[in-house]
C-alpha cells in the first residue's frame, strides 16, 4: 500500500472530495428511499438525523419545521443538557435567517444556542418552511458547498414531509365532503315530499339554509282523513351532528303519531328522546300544532320557538305562544300547556325560524316581527309560494350580507279556506 505521506497533496485533497461526495450521495440515497418507503414522518426525521449523524458525520443537529402558523422542534440530537423540542424558535433567528447559511455566533441568542455553528434555512414555496441547525461538524465539511448540501438534503426532507400533509389534508377533505353528502341526502328526506291542498286548506314551506347542511327542520303528517300535525323546527348548531339529531327527532315524532297519542304526549317523548340522545348539551325549538278541518280547532304547543302569527281575515292577530320550554335541556319538562283556539275563515298562519326576522341593516336596526308582519298585511292574499319568494326577496334586500342569509330561512305557512 503506498505510503500517503508521498501522496500529492492535490492527490489528497481529491480523495477527500470524492470520500465527501459518496457520503452525501449515500445520504441521498438513505432519505430518498425511505421517503419512497412511505415512511411515517417520525420515522423520516429519525432517518434524517441519524444520516446526517453516520453519512456526514455532523454531531449536534436540531431541526424546526412549520406547522401551519408555529414552529416546531421536531429533531434535537447531540445535546446533555438542552432539549430543544422544549425550546420555541427565536425571533432573531425568524426575522434574521430568511436565506443562509448564518453563522449562530452573529445572532443574539442564548447560552444552549452557542453548542451549535450553523444555521441553515430550507424555503419551500418562497417561504422559509425549516431551519436546519448543525454544531461540532468534521473540519473537511464545514463550507459553503457543504451547506448547499445540507439545504437540498433538508428541502427533498421537508417537501416530502409537506406531501404528506397535504394528502392528508385532501383524504380529511374529501371525507368530509362525503359526509356533508350523506348528511344533506338525510336532511331532504326529512322534509315531506307533498303537503296538504285541498278544499279546506292549504300549506306551503320554503326552507334555506345558511351552510351546506342546516339546522331548521319542517314537517306535515297526515293523522287521519281530517287531522295533520305540522311543525317547524330549529336545532341547535349546524352540521352534521344537527342532521343526525333532527333526523332522531323526525323518527321519534313519525313514531308516537303511529301510536296515536295525544300531543302533550308527543312534546314529553320527543324531549325525553332529545335529553337522551344528547345529554341536555343539545336543544330544538320547535312549534307543532294539530288541525282538524272538520272542526276548524287547532291543538298546538309552542316549545321555545318564535311565536306563529295567525292573520284573520278580520280582527286582530293572534301570536300561538302557549307550551313550553325548548326541547332537551333538561330530561323533565317543568310546565306544558297545551293551546287550543278556533281559526276563523280566510286566515293565514304563518310558522317560521328566526333567520327570517333576526335580519339587520347598515345602521343595526332589525327587520324583526314588524317587518314580518307589515309583509304579510300587504300581501295576505297572494298565493303562498309568491308571499314566501316576497318574504325572501324582502329581508334579502333589508340586509347588509347581499346574497346571503346570516341564519338558516324555514317558513311554513297554511292558509285556512
Amino acid at each position: 500500500m503506498p505510503d500517503s505521506t508521498n501522496v500529492h497533496p492535490d492527490v489528497l485533497s481529491l480523495r477527500k472530495v470524492l470520500l465527501l461526495k459518496k457520503q452525501e450521495l449515500s445520504a441521498l440515497l438513505e432519505i430518498t428511499q425511505a421517503i419512497n418507503q412511505d415512511t411515517t414522518e417520525d420515522t423520516l426525521y429519525k432517518i434524517f438525523q441519524f444520516t446526517l449523524l453516520g453519512q456526514l458525520n455532523i454531531r449536534r443537529i436540531v431541526l424546526y419545521i412549520k406547522e401551519e402558523r408555529h414552529w416546531q422542534c421536531v429533531v434535537s440530537f447531540g445535546f446533555q443538557l438542552a432539549d430543544f423540542r422544549k425550546i420555541e424558535l427565536p425571533d432573531e433567528i425568524i426575522d434574521n435567517c430568511v436565506a443562509g447559511p448564518y453563522p449562530v455566533a452573529s445572532l443574539p441568542l442564548g447560552p444552549e444556542w452557542q453548542k451549535l455553528e450553523t444555521i441553515i434555512p430550507v424555503g419551500q414555496q418562497d417561504a422559509v418552511r425549516a431551519y436546519v441547525m448543525i454544531g461540532n461538524v468534521q473540519e473537511d465539511y464545514a463550507n459553503e458547498e457543504a451547506n448547499k448540501f445540507l439545504e437540498t438534503l433538508s428541502n427533498i426532507l421537508v417537501g416530502a414531509i409537506e406531501n404528506r400533509r397535504l394528502n392528508r389534508q385532501r383524504i380529511s377533505a374529501a371525507a368530509m365532503r362525503k359526509e356533508i353528502e350523506i348528511a344533506q341526502e338525510v336532511q331532504n328526506l326529512l322534509f315531506p315530499s307533498k303537503l296538504p291542498n285541498d278544499a279546506q286548506v292549504a300549506v306551503h314551506a320554503s326552507y334555506v339554509p345558511h351552510t351546506a347542511i342546516g339546522g331548521d327542520y319542517y314537517d306535515v303528517v297526515s293523522i287521519d282523513k281530517d287531522r295533520f300535525l305540522f311543525c317547524v323546527a330549529d336545532v341547535s348548531g349546524k352540521g352534521v351532528p344537527a342532521s343526525l339529531l333532527m333526523s332522531n327527532f323526525q323518527a321519534g315524532l313519525r313514531t308516537l303519531l303511529r301510536q296515536n297519542v295525544d300531543l302533550a304526549t308527543i312534546v314529553h317523548e320527543l324531549n325525553h328522546l332529545l335529553f337522551r340522545n344528547s345529554g341536555g348539551e343539545k336543544f330544538i325549538t320547535v312549534f307543532f300544532g294539530i288541525y282538524n278541518r272538520a272542526t276548524r280547532h287547532l291543538q298546538y304547543v309552542n316549545a321555545g320557538h318564535n311565536d306563529p302569527i295567525l292573520l284573520p281575515d278580520h280582527g286582530p292577530i293572534q301570536y300561538l305562544k302557549d307550551g313550553t320550554v325548548m326541547l332537551g335541556i333538561m330530561e323533565k319538562l317543568p310546565m306544558l300547556t297545551v293551546g287550543e283556539t278556533e281559526i276563523p275563515p280566510h286566515s293565514l298562519l304563518l310558522s317560521y325560524t328566526d333567520g327570517l326576522t333576526e335580519v339587520f341593516d347598515a345602521s343595526g336596526a332589525e327587520y324583526g316581527e314588524e317587518g314580518l308582519i307589515s309583509l304579510m298585511r300587504r300581501n295576505r292574499y297572494l298565493p303562498l309560494p309568491k308571499l314566501h319568494q316576497e318574504m325572501l326577496r324582502e329581508i334579502e334586500a333589508f340586509s347588509t350580507t347581499k346574497n346571503q342569509f346570516a341564519d338558516d330561512v324555514t317558513i311554513l305557512s297554511c292558509r285556512f279556506k
